[in-house]
C-alpha cells in the first residue's frame, strides 16, 4: 500500500487531497500546526475509508523543522511514496512595511521546507523508480505582484524548482508543480487581503492533482482552471510594466 505525506493538511487543499487519496486506499501522513484539526481529520478518514493515518502537529516555518519531520517519519517506519508540499502562506503589504520575522517564516515554509523535504524523500523514490513529488505553486508565480511581492516570488521559485527537478528524475518518478488561482481556503484571511474574481474550490485543485498523478508523464507544471491559464499566458506577452500595474491594482494596499 502506498503512503502519501501531505503538509498543510488540516484545511483547504491539503484536507481535500487527503480525503481523495484516502478514498484511493493510500495510507496517510498528515502534517500541520493545528493538532486538534489534524486529530479530527484523522478520525474522520480512518472511519470513512478504513485507512491508516499518522499525524504530526508541527510548525514547518521554523528552520530545522523539515529535518525533524523526516526523523519522525523514518523513526516510525514510514516510506513516503507521494510527497505533497502544500503548506505555505502569504503576507499582503508593501515590502518596506513588512514584518521581517514573519517574512522569514514565509520564505522558510514556502521555499526552504519544500526544498528540504523534496531532497529528503526524493532519493528513495528514485531508488525505487516510483513515487511522486507534488509542489503547490500559484498563478502568482507568473508575474510580479506588488502587495504580495514575497509570496509571488516564493511561488515563482517553487514552479521553477519543480520544473527543473522534473527534468532530472528517471521514468517512474513524477515531480510537478500545480498552480491554483484564487481558491476558497484560509489563504486570504491569513494574508490579510481579499481575492480578485471568482474562487475555485479545494476540490477543483485536488482533481487536477489527481489527474497529474494518474498521468504516465505529467507536465512539469499545471495551472488550475482555463481562465487562469489564459491569464498566465497573457502575463507573459504584455509588457512587464503593464503586468505589474495590473497586479498592483488588485493587491497593493492603499497608503
Amino acid at each position: 500500500m502506498s503512503t502519501a505525506l501531505i503538509t498543510g493538511a488540516s484545511s483547504g487543499i491539503g484536507k481535500e487531497l487527503a480525503n481523495a487519496l484516502a478514498e484511493r486506499g493510500y495510507e496517510l501522513i498528515l502534517v500541520a500546526r493545528r493538532k486538534e484539526r489534524l486529530a479530527a481529520l484523522a478520525k474522520e478518514l480512518t472511519s470513512t475509508h478504513k485507512t491508516t493515518v499518522t499525524v504530526y502537529a508541527m510548525d514547518l516555518s521554523t528552520p530545522g523543522s523539515s529535518a525533524a519531520l523526516e526523523k519522525k517519519v523514518l523513526a516510525d517506519g514510514h516510506s513516503v511514496d507521494v510527497l505533497v508540499n502544500n503548506a505555505g502562506f502569504g503576507t499582503n503589504g508593501r515590502v518596506a512595511d513588512e514584518n521581517r520575522a514573519r517574512v522569514a517564516e514565509e520564505i522558510q515554509l514556502n521555499i526552504g521546507t519544500l526544498v528540504d523535504l523534496t531532497i529528503a524523500f526524493l532519493p528513495g523514490m528514485v531508488k525505487r523508480k516510483s513515487g511522486a513529488v507534488v509542489n503547490i505553486a500559484s498563478t502568482a508565480s507568473y508575474q510580479p505582484v506588488p502587495g504580495l511581492a514575497v509570496y509571488a516570488a516564493t511561488k515563482a521559485f517553487v514552479r521553477s524548482f519543480s520544473e527543473a527537478v522534473w527534468g532530472e528524475v528517471p521514468t517512474g518518478v513524477k515531480v510537478f508543480a500545480v498552480s491554483p488561482g484564487a481558491t476558497a481556503t484560509e489563504f486570504f484571511d491569513v494574508a490579510g487581503t481579499k481575492p480578485a474574481g471568482n474562487l475555485a474550490t479545494p476540490a477543483d485543485v485536488a482533481r487536477v492533482i489527481l489527474q497529474q498523478l494518474d498521468s504516465e508523464k505529467p507536465a512539469p507544471s499545471t495551472i488550475v482552471g482555463w481562465q487562469n491559464r489564459i491569464m498566465a499566458r497573457v502575463s507573459r506577452i504584455v509588457p512587464v510594466k503593464a503586468a505589474i500595474a495590473v497586479a498592483g491594482s488588485l493587491f497593493l494596499p492603499k497608503k
